[in-house]
């Protein structure tokens, strides 16, 4: 499967569902197709993005459609940053705040006490990770690794 012909699918997909949560999906591969559309790759890049489509069954229509695209992305994405080093944009800000909220309401329950200390350091975690996160986001971009969708 093209790259091509894997957007045209998610357009008719697109075209065709009412629920929000399949119309997200859609448009996220949509996005993420587009933007390797649009960048340079090399023949061999191209021809592994192919292979790894057309391996993922994408033409196979599920009864729950959410579920199965909703995998079918996730993979896409675990394959792209891989083989590619390429992320979406906000990857390293989403992570960066799930695991300093993670660190921090260690860190803060044992420093602060269960009391006051989970909420400190959620709140400290958050910020903190956030910012790790936003700091690494603006590096991928300046390495021209971040897939964007670019305005037509």
């Amino acid at each position: 499967m093209t790259i091509n012909s894997a957007i045209t699918l998610f357009e008719s997909l697109e075209n065709q569902s009412q629920k929000k949560s399949e119309l997200k999906i859609y448009k996220e591969f949509i996005v993420i197709l587009t933007a390797l559309e649009n960048r340079e790759m090399t023949g061999v890049e191209i021809q592994s993005i192919v292979t790894f489509l057309s391996q993922q069954g994408l033409t196979f229509l599920p009864e729950n459609k959410r579920r199965f695209f909703r995998r079918k992305l996730r993979h896409f994405k675990e394959y792209l940053k891989k083989e590619f080093s390429l992320t979406t944009k906000g990857y390293y800000a989403t992570l960066g705040t799930g695991l300093g909220m993670t660190f921090g309401l260690a860190i803060g329950t044992s420093i602060f006490g269960p009391n006051s200390g989970i909420s400190i350091g959620m709140l400290f975690g958050m910020f903190f990770g956030l910012i790790v996160g936003r700091y690494m986001d603006s590096e991928a971009e300046k390495e021209n690794r971040v897939l964007m969708a670019k305005s037509k």
